[in-house]
């Protein structure tokens, strides 16, 4: 048999699309099966609208962008939020009239977890009901909504408590690797972020990923939970936000009022498989749309 060159060989991945033909091409083609996407960015930057819009088209056959299978929603600090999930709902089935019968909210499951610890036993509750298949469909997507919130307050800073802390970061990424890779799922979790004040040679001192530092509402940030989390995702992607003043003339009077203008943008730090790239994007009714692209 002749070798083949496997530098040369398409991905055969998996990926969930989010709907958006920008976004997709700028992280190539949507988020892998097989693998722990992360999304990190402020509160409102909008990782929540992209975790809905996601467990919604992820039962979606594969020619749809989807991946024919439903979906297990974490939520860990706030409440669910169901309105904003009916009415991405609403839109897909009426953008999709040709799949009779799909219902997304039909294949949505959505739990509530506090801590880390717990955390781990739902993880084994969740291997063992994927096992059984108690589902309609297989479950192909797992979110948590979010990461950071599961280590808040349980660990201090002493040395002895990081320790425990990130033994529980291998623990919690190890259970959700065997997950993926047993069961062919995509896993997407949120992070927050935190105030960053140090040098401008990357965090800590060490460059991690494309962008030597992250920026968002005017501030220096950085992902929550450090550098020993970040080497237990595979895939990070940044959601920043920025304010803009916008001058508006108005037509009825010879003046210029002031708004403010906000401005997303998607940027991928480190994934194995993707070129740097970003891509600003808005929130609509119907979903999260990207707007423009920039590669390297």
């Amino acid at each position: 048999m002749t070798p083949q060159n496997l530098l040369v060989l398409p991905l055969s991945t998996p990926k969930l699309s989010i709907g958006c033909p920008i976004l997709d091409g700028c992280l190539g083609g949507g988020i892998p099966c097989n693998s722990i996407t992360e999304l990190v960015g402020e509160s409102g930057s909008g990782k929540t609208q992209v975790c809905l819009q996601l467990t919604v088209r992820a039962q979606l056959p594969p020619s749809h962008g989807g991946l024919g299978g439903s979906s297990l929603y974490i939520h860990t600090e706030f409440s669910f939020p169901f309105r904003r999930l009916q009415q991405l709902a609403n839109h897909y089935q009426a953008s999709h009239p040709n799949l009779i019968g799909l219902n997304p909210l039909e294949d949505i499951y959505v739990h509530a977890v506090h801590d880390a610890q717990q955390m781990v036993h739902v993880l084994r509750d969740i291997e063992a009901f994927m096992g059984i298949g108690h589902t309609r469909l297989p479950v192909k997507l797992i979110v948590i909504d979010s990461i950071a919130a599961l280590f808040g307050s349980q660990y201090d800073r002493t040395p002895a408590d990081l320790k425990r802390r990130s033994e529980m970061f291998f623990k919690v990424s190890g259970k959700l690797k065997a997950l993926a890779n047993k069961f062919g799922v995509a896993v997407v979790l949120t992070n927050q972020v935190v105030d960053f004040i140090g040098s401008a040679d990357g965090i800590d001192g060490v460059r991690l990923g494309n962008l030597e530092c992250l920026h968002t509402s005017a501030r220096r940030v950085s992902p929550a939970l450090g550098l020993a989390w970040a080497h237990c995702v595979n895939s990070r992607v940044f959601l920043s936000r920025h304010e803009e003043s916008v001058g508006v003339n108005s037509p009825y009077a010879h003046s210029t009022s002031i708004s403010s203008q906000t401005r997303r943008r998607l940027t991928v730090v480190f994934a194995p498989h993707l070129a740097p790239a970003s891509s600003q994007f808005v929130i609509t009714k119907e979903g999260v749309v990207g707007v423009s692209t920039v590669f390297g």
